[in-house]
């Protein structure tokens, strides 16, 4: 079995490309950054550093790499049994046209054998947002060829896998957490799912989008967004502080509550998974800095994402949101110079006021009370 692997980065070689190597199957990357592929090439293999209670190394072996835009990588598309993803929300968009292309190449070349696409990304149904760039490219006389012979499979991902540490001697190791997630959709395949060891199969994905989404994602943002405000800069400091701990867990029980009533959850198993998610928080090994975590505060505070999502599901079911709204206050003051997202929400929130930035951004209603709680929040701490 062979598979290409949009995107080199930390999460693609530490996370989903060793989850594919690990299991005997042949991968090769497609990236944009010249030199990581270089070093990919010439190497063919990268240390994966498991960082936990228990810590160890890993070699992935025999891996190779293509530019993203290239030929080769049309040509793989056409020839490969599965393509997966790791690249950000934003870069799918990108890379629809090129994965189009292989698309039209297999058809041309009579290839029958099922190809499966699986976008790995912090979003939600990231590959049906994938396969809807994909089909803008294809040429009508593709279409019915493409709904035979591929599947367009969502997931949801978990590991967190830090930035490489500044002046680290090899630009191709990786350092991970040991907890790892990796669950799809087994509804959406074209054939039989493939046997990979750490892909976990379920016929009622949403469930576990929304349970990663409102805990894992909702208590890192705010875990980093209260920490900046308090000035800390990893988010294990963030969250040894007690009172940022308070918060972000009280968020997390709020959203739990939500998934408890959407979706069944037993109430005493999703404590332990929130008690869970903190110990992850505090790792010792993993130096995650809180404005990384924090970047792309307008997604972030956007209706179908981490904060405004479970916002809306504790309006829906009447059920206690203070700590949530603490956390989408303090994702409003989110400040980075290097983030092109943080300084359009300063100049927003300087152009509008936070009363019509927050509605414009997050598609609340500017005059709800949970707009103006916020607002009043997000005021007292000017």
């Amino acid at each position: 079995m062979k598979a290409l692997h949009f995107g080199a980065g930390n999460i693609g070689r530490g996370f989903i490309g060793k989850l594919l190597a690990d299991a005997g199957i042949t991968l090769i990357f497609a990236d944009v950054n010249q030199p990581l592929l270089d070093a990919i090439n010439q190497r063919k293999s990268y240390q994966v550093h498991i960082v936990g209670e228990q810590m160890q190394v890993d070699t992935v072996n025999n891996v190779s790499a293509v530019h993203s835009g290239s030929q080769q990588a049309i040509d793989l598309i056409a020839d490969v049994d599965m393509v997966t993803t790791a690249v950000g929300p934003q870069i799918l968009e990108k890379i629809a046209g090129t994965i189009a292309q292989g698309l039209v190449k297999r058809h041309d070349n009579g290839n029958q054998q099922a190809l499966n696409i699986i976008a790995c990304e912090n979003m939600v149904r990231g590959t049906s947002q994938l396969k809807q760039q994909v089909l803008k490219h294809l040429p009508e006389s593709s279409l019915a060829w493409v709904s035979e012979h591929v599947g367009f499979v969502d997931s949801a991902v978990d590991r967190i896998v830090p930035p490489s540490e500044t002046g680290s001697e090899d630009p191709l190791a990786v350092t991970v957490e040991t907890f790892s997630e990796w669950i799809v959709d087994e509804t959406q395949f074209n054939g039989q799912p493939p046997a990979i060891t750490g892909m976990e199969l379920t016929n009622n994905l949403m469930a576990f989008v929304e349970r990663k989404l409102f805990t894992l994602n909702t208590g890192h943002a705010i875990t980093a967004y209260l920490g900046q405000r308090t000035g800390h800069k990893t988010i294990r400091d963030a969250i040894l502080d007690p009172e940022i701990r308070r918060v972000v867990q009280g968020a997390m029980e709020e959203s739990g509550a939500v998934l408890i009533n959407r979706y069944g959850f037993d109430a005493d198993k999703h404590q332990a998974y929130i008690q869970k998610i903190l110990s992850r928080f505090e790792n010792p090994y993993l130096h995650d800095d809180v404005e990384r975590v924090g970047r792309q505060p307008l997604r972030k505070l956007s209706a179908g994402d981490r904060l405004i999502k479970p916002l809306l599901g504790t309006l829906e079911y009447g059920l206690p949101h203070d700590n949530l709204v603490i956390g989408i206050a303090a994702a409003m003051h989110y400040r980075s110079e290097q983030d092109p997202q943080a300084n359009e929400l300063a100049d927003l929130l300087q152009k509008l006021g936070p009363q019509a930035a927050l509605a414009q951004i997050s598609g609340l209603d500017a005059d709800s009370k949970v707009v103006g709680q916020a607002v009043s929040v997000y005021n007292a701490m000017q």
